[in-house]
Order: structure tokens, then C-alpha cells, then sequence
């Protein structure tokens, strides 16, 4: 559920319009927005066993290390990886990269 609450204008400037996303807990799935600034980097901790991630990437350059793979990502990129090992993000572009991932955990059937 998105809250456009926030709302904010300068003068003689557009309007800025500020949401903040409610996560919903699902049992087998995690939905996360990753924005790193420029030449940093993130270390994703491993999920469980079987979990699968997609990773997109929205805006800047986004770098997926996973596996001894390296996978680079521009806007509208897709990459899939097993998510039960171990990964990171990183952002060596110069302006700031936003990317979303969706996990499917992995573990007993139901």
C-alpha cells in the first residue's frame, strides 16, 4: 500500500510528491526497493535454501556479484540468481541507482 501523505512544494518550484511503501508480510516472498549513492556498495545476506531472487534495476547502473558472476545492470535490466548465496550490490556509476528486488524463499512445499 503506497501513502501519498507527504506532500511538499517550494515556491516557484514543481510539486515534490513523497511515499513511503507499507510492506504486506507474506510467508514466501520479500519485496524490497534498494537505492545505493554513488560508488557504494550493499551485502545481501543469504536466504534459504531453494530462495530465488530477481533483481531490476530502475535508474543508474547497478552491479550484482553473485556466485563468482558479476551481472551489470542498466534501467530495465533483469537478472534472476539463486538467493541462498552469498551476494552483494554495488553502485560504481556516478549518480545514485535504484533497484527492486523480489525474493521467492525457498524451503518445505505446502
Amino acid at each position: 500500500m503506497l501513502d501519498f501523505s507527504t506532500v511538499k512544494q517550494k515556491r516557484n518550484q514543481p510539486l515534490v510528491l513523497e511515499r513511503q511503501q507499507k510492506q504486506e508480510k507474506l510467508p514466501c516472498a520479500e519485496i524490497g526497493r534498494i537505492e545505493l549513492p554513488p560508488g557504494t556498495s550493499f551485502v545481501g545476506v543469504p536466504h534459504t535454501a531453494g530462495t530465488r531472487e530477481y533483481l531490476t534495476c530502475e535508474r543508474g547502473r547497478l552491479e550484482l556479484v553473485t556466485g563468482g558472476d558479476v551481472f551489470a545492470l542498466a534501467p530495465g535490466d533483469v537478472v534472476v540468481f539463486n538467493g541462498d548465496q552469498r551476494h552483494s550490490y554495488r553502485n560504481g556509476g556516478r549518480e545514485s541507482a535504484v533497484g527492486y528486488s523480489v525474493v521467492l524463499l525457498g524451503g518445505p512445499s505446502v
